[in-house]
């Protein structure tokens, strides 16, 4: 049994929150060795120490408290965290249960939650091709088809990766090898893997790795493409929005300062931030449109409500870009519709926001 208790465990989070954050490469490999003399497997040191400290750096940098900068570069230190304490396991870690392919969707660039899958199989005795960040559907197809291995594991955290996702995952079922998908992209409930007709989910690797324990693998669907799996792209309102994207942001943009007075005192980083925001807009809308899901791009923009709102800028400023929008796409039912029930949740939420702190005053 382990000697490690819960509060020398969550001792361990916080110490190695502070190495990363501090950019600090070497106190954070202490920190993971020392975890492992104090009896955790190296399982749970990429799980629950590793992974619990990826997540809040990413809350941090939602949040603005911590830069892009700082966001990579702990997120490089985490890496580089994996990377020894897989260097220290590789001699003791047998090979025998077959080969999967790990990899990023293409666009994809958050590449740790896949790396630390990869390690996680390595310990459970799987052969792993581990092919990093933005995978072109062209390159992994080529290493299916050069390795054949039992399995391929796609990985995307944001969903406006959807549509390269299901590119990917058709390809690869094409050449007789089935699919696991994992990472936020694909709901909380594997909805969009289900959609997208992958042929297993995983909400995380510990659930991933659990279930290739359960051979044999689903034979792959084979012979279908993106409009066998969803006709509603007949209608090309995806095609249109995404081809349009720089477009559209720049209308937006031009509309806001006559709809949102306020923004013409925006500094220039106010002004980017902005536009980056908006151009975030298109691609979960086309994301949304792509899947036939409003609540997509309704839970996108009410998330982003609440940045803004950390951020200093009032969601109120959603609104009018909502609306422009809505203008530019009224000749496209769907989106239009997406813009309206967004624009309701957002107006209906902020009202229930100001009726609670009315009623705590």
């Amino acid at each position: 049994m382990s000697s490690l208790t819960a509060v020398s465990f969550e001792d361990r989070i916080d110490q190695l929150w502070q190495a990363v954050a501090a950019g600090d490469e070497h106190a954070a490999t202490t920190v993971v060795f020392e975890t492992l003399g104090d009896g955790a497997t190296a399982e749970r040191v990429l799980l629950d120490l590793i992974a619990s400290v990826q997540r809040k750096v990413g809350e941090e940098w939602a949040t603005n408290r911590m830069t892009v900068a700082q966001e990579h570069a702990a997120t490089a230190i985490n890496d580089r965290a994996v990377a020894a304490l897989s260097h220290h396991y590789a001699a003791h870690t047998a090979r025998a249960r077959g080969r999967v392919t790990v990899a990023c969707v293409d666009g994809e660039w958050h590449g740790l939650p896949a790396r630390i899958l990869a390690e996680v199989l390595k310990l459970r005795g799987w052969s792993v091709d581990y092919l990093g960040a933005q995978v072109p559907p062209a390159h992994l197809i080529t290493h299916v088809h050069q390795t054949g291995p039992d399995l391929v594991a796609l990985s995307s955290s944001i969903a406006t990766r959807l549509p390269t996702a299901h590119a990917a995952i058709t390809a690869v079922q094409a050449t007789n090898t089935p699919v696991l998908v994992g990472g936020a992209a694909f709901g909380a409930h594997g909805q969009y893997a289900r959609l997208l007709r992958a042929d297993i989910w995983a909400p995380d690797a510990a659930a991933a790795a659990d279930r290739l324990e359960q051979k044999p693998f689903p034979q792959p669907q084979l012979a279908h493409q993106p409009i066998d799996d969803l006709p509603h792209l007949a209608d090309q309102e995806y095609t249109m929005v995404a081809r349009t994207h720089t477009s559209l942001v720049r209308t937006v943009m031009a509309g806001l300062e006559d709809r949102y007075p306020a923004m013409r005192d925006y500094t220039a980083q106010q002004r980017q931030h902005t536009a980056e925001d908006i151009a975030h807009f298109v691609e979960f809308l086309a994301t949304a449109l792509y899947t036939n899901d409003a609540e997509l791009f309704t839970g996108f923009l009410t998330w982003t409500a609440g940045i803004l709102t950390s951020r200093g800028v009032p969601a109120r400023s959603l609104c009018p870009a909502l609306d422009i929008l809505g203008e530019e796409l009224k000749d496209f039912p769907r989106a239009a519709l997406m813009l309206t029930q967004a624009t309701d949740h957002l107006i209906g939420t902020r009202s229930v926001i100001a009726s609670d702190s009315r009623n705590s005053g």
